[in-house]
Formats: C-alpha cells, structure tokens, sequence
C-alpha cells in the first residue's frame, strides 16, 4: 500500500468540449454548453434545454464496424479512453506487457438501449429485437468495451452508485495499483442523456428552466447532461519510469452512506465523506487550495454542500475557493465526478480555478467563495473533489501537486 499513484493521461467528452484541452479552455472562460435538446421530443416536458455533446462524432474514435454494437455510453467511454490513452503516451506494446484494469462509473448506463427495446415491444415489433440491441444494453457492457478495444485482462468494474460513481472508480482504481493489483488503471464515469433521466428529474421539479445557478440565491435546479470522463493512473514510479506526463497525484478518498433520504443528502454525511478523504490523504483542512463542488444548483443541495463545509473547514471555510462546473456544462450524473476530477488535476497542474457562472444574487446560506462567474489564477497544490449521490452515497477525492 506505499506505491503512489498519479494521473499521466485525460480524456474529455463533454458539451464544452471534446478533449481536455477544449474542455479546460472552455472552462476557464466561463462558457456554456447548455441548449435546448435535439435528440429526443421535450415538448411535453416541464423543461427543454440539456447538457448534450452535440458534435460527437463516435466514427473518428471507433471503428465503424464496431458502432453498432455499441451503446451511446460505451461510445462516450471508449472515445474519452482512446483520448486517455493516447495522451498518457501509452502504446499499445505498453499495454500488451503490463496489467491493466477498467473502473467505470454511471448512474443510467446504457439505458438509451434499454429505452429503444421498450419503445419496439410497446409497438408490438419484437421481431426487430436483434442480438446486437440484447448485448449492449447491460451496464457492464461499457467497462466490458473498453477492456475489448485495448485487449485488456486486468480488472473491469462498473460502479452504480449514480452521482459519485466517478469517484467511486478513481478511488478503487487508486486502491487497485497501490495494492500491485493493476499496473495502470482507466479510471472515469460515462453517461447519456437519456428520456428516462430527464423526465424524472423533471417530475420531481429539479430542473431549472433555462440555466443551472449553483450557490445563487434564486438557484432554479439542475441541468441534465451526458459525457465522459477519464483518467489514467499508474504509478508514480512507472511514470517517472518512462517519462510520461504526470498532471497530479491522488493521495486519498472518502466514502460515507449516510442514508438519510432517498434524494436529499444529509449534512453530517457529506462532512464526514470530506473529513474521510482528508484524514486518508494525511493533510489537514487548512491545506486546501480549491474544493470542486457537487455544486447541482438544487435549493436542497448547495445549501447542505455549504453547510457541510462550513462543518469541515470551520473559520476557514471562505478562505478555501469552491467552484461547480455544472454550471457551465449541466449535470453528467455518473460521469460528473469523472469530469470534475479531471478538472481538478488541470487546476493543480496549471494553478487556475474554474468558474461558478451564472452567479447573480449571493445566498446567505451559500455564503462560500464560489468564484463567481470568471476564472481565477490561484495556487493549487491540494485539490478536493466532493461527489453526492441519491442514497446518500458520497465520495470525495483528494488531488495534489508532484512538485
């Protein structure tokens, strides 16, 4: 358990942007990947606008023979891996001689496939069901693609744990290699934006009508979303090994069930998922140069992740910046975590803070530095990323700097 893990490799599909680069430079000037939906009829919907990855083209990351086969989640996945991939600097003759293992994460998985398999039996066409339709609708067939795609034998898990099942992968992924399970490890979350999602959130009125206000007083939801993220971790000592890029260190997470409400987390279990994560890091709070929040834009949820942290942090709490990205690129559910941590080792590696846009109206109970609406310069050598999900399953990571 002394092996130290690193991040050497990101990959990014998002509405802001596919690639990291895209993606950073997207972040840091504060842009929107919020429009109304294309993929699917909202017109009896409450809201009409998403999160959607609208210049995705799956063809330029993955064969086309293999498409079919392939869900709208296993498509994301796969392309934010070969991004990964290749920019860990990763051959395949690397990955032929050393273990590697697949850690995913989602909250709907391949549940667009699922969607088109009821639609056809509502319809009466079971005869149109094919075997290619069965076979790619369990959520294992994500990991399952990816660990196809690059001849992997290593490890391959798909957590469920919905909003957090990001962090839930990049941790068992850090626990993976530092135990000498797994050499290198592609640790990240998936998600598409799918009916099922959208009108649920919709019919329980946690979706803001036109943008998502983390932390502002008159905060209206959340908005749906899809993406990928990933991340490549290895040790720091292959790293160093050969020469890869190394964006940041994973010194340790957090994990609490607090179980309170099937929806709404509970203060005293988001604190203690903070407090879990900094105590396995061997940091204390005050080390903190940035939190990346769950930051939903809920009323429910920004005002428990501020009291939480004010609950962690004590006096300190407005001197440690905090920013949510879903409000520039909506709310990814499995893959949010994913995403985030990906911002996490761009802000410990370049030393910038992403902005809360959308800021209008300061909330007295949301009274943290939110970096509100523009990008901030600002040291960064620890980095917490904070992930809630509903069940009251909770995660938090902690980044630092390789100095």
């Amino acid at each position: 358990m002394t092996k130290r893990v690193v991040i050497t490799g990101l990959g990014v599909i998002s509405s802001i942007g596919i690639g990291w680069e895209e993606f950073w430079d997207s972040l840091l000037k504060g842009r929107s990947g919020i429009s109304p939906i294309a993929s699917f009829d909202t017109s009896n919907q409450f809201t009409h606008n998403g999160g959607e990855v609208k210049n995705f083209r799956p063809e330029e990351f993955i064969r086309k023979d293999k498409l079919p086969l392939l869900s709208r989640a296993s498509q994301l996945a796969l392309a934010a891996a070969q991004l990964a991939v290749k920019d860990s600097r990763l051959s395949d003759s690397d990955l032929s001689h050393i273990k590697v293992g697949t850690c995913l994460g989602t909250t709907m998985g391949s549940v667009q496939t699922v969607e088109i398999i009821d639609e056809l039996i509502l319809q009466g066409k079971k005869e149109c069901l094919s075997d290619e339709l069965i076979c790619k609708s369990p959520t294992h067939s994500t990991p399952a693609a990816i660990s196809r795609a690059f001849q992997l034998q290593g490890p391959n898990i798909m957590f469920s744990t919905a909003c957090a099942a990001g962090n839930y992968a990049i941790g068992y992924g850090f626990d993976l290699i530092r135990r000498g399970r797994a050499d290198v490890i592609f640790a990240g979350g998936s998600d598409p934006l799918s009916k099922v999602a959208f009108t649920g959130f919709n019919q329980f009125s946690a979706v803001a009508p036109e943008k998502c206000q983390p932390f502002d007083k008159n905060r209206k939801g959340m908005i749906p979303a899809e993406g990928a993220g990933m991340l490549v971790l290895e040790s720091l000592e292959s790293a160093l090994q050969r020469n890869a890029p190394i964006y940041a260190e994973i010194m340790g997470y957090g994990l609490s069930c607090d179980a309170y409400h099937m929806t709404t987390a509970s203060v005293e279990g988001l604190a203690q998922c903070m407090k879990k994560a900094i105590r396995e890091a061997g940091i204390s709070h005050k080390e903190a140069d940035y939190i990346s929040a769950h930051g939903t834009g809920t009323p429910a949820n920004d005002r428990n992740e501020c009291a939480a942290i004010r609950e962690v942090f004590g006096s300190d709490y407005q001197k440690v910046p905090v920013s949510s990205i879903k409000s520039m690129l909506g709310h990814t559910m499995g893959a949010a975590s994913a995403l985030e941590a990906v911002t996490c080792a761009l802000a410990v590696k370049n030393d910038m803070l992403p902005p809360t846009i959308n800021y209008e109206t300061p909330d007295p109970e949301c009274d943290i530095d939110c970096v509100p609406n523009r990008a901030r310069k600002h040291t960064v050598n620890i980095a917490l990323n904070n992930s809630y999900a509903f069940g009251g399953n909770n995660a938090s990571v902690v980044f630092k700097k390789i100095i």
